[in-house]
């Protein structure tokens, strides 16, 4: 099984209502499973909302430091909701041979939710990383895990033989 892990707008410009001690916890946990996917060759894809970028503030659309980057990382930029819209999301998992997706970031009621219901129009196997997604409405981190397939990081470790 190939897996791949979306990390959706980690980004400085959307986490800026959101509490420090949340963004913390969720950075530790998608830290902690991309280094374990990335440890069995399994796909890191970060995708970056520029909508509304310009040349002015630009830096603050960069991904937040406290998210570790490897070079085998693919980046992959998005304008919209839902990242399989209008972009190469479908064929460059196609192109990996990803059937399974894992996905966290920000923002839950949106762009996690979102592009969680692109991956399963589009047939992927799908999952929320559990302690992976942020919102500045804790009550929409709730609701998006609520009636939705969610993973722990121990069920990873698990899936990919580390466990």
């Amino acid at each position: 099984m190939k897996i791949g892990f979306l990390i959706i707008d980690m980004q400085s410009v959307h986490l800026q209502d959101v509490e420090k001690k949340n963004i913390k916890r969720a950075c530790e946990y998608i830290n902690y499973v991309a280094d374990m996917l990335r440890s069995k060759d399994q796909v890191v894809l970060h995708v970056q909302d520029i909508e509304g970028m310009t040349d002015s503030n630009k830096d603050e659309f960069n991904i937040l430091p406290e998210i570790q980057i490897d070079e085998k990382d693919v980046f992959l930029t998005k304008e919209s909701s839902n990242s399989f819209w209008k972009t190469d999301l479908e064929q460059l998992l196609n192109d990996q041979g990803v059937d399974f997706l894992v996905i966290a970031g920000n923002a839950a009621e949106h762009c996690v939710l979102f592009t969680y219901n692109g991956a399963l129009e589009r047939g992927f196997n799908t999952v929320i990383l559990q302690n992976g997604i942020l919102s500045r409405h804790p009550e929409a981190v709730v609701s998006t895990y609520r009636d939705r397939n969610i993973i722990s990081h121990p069920a990873i470790k698990y899936m990919t033989g580390l466990l």
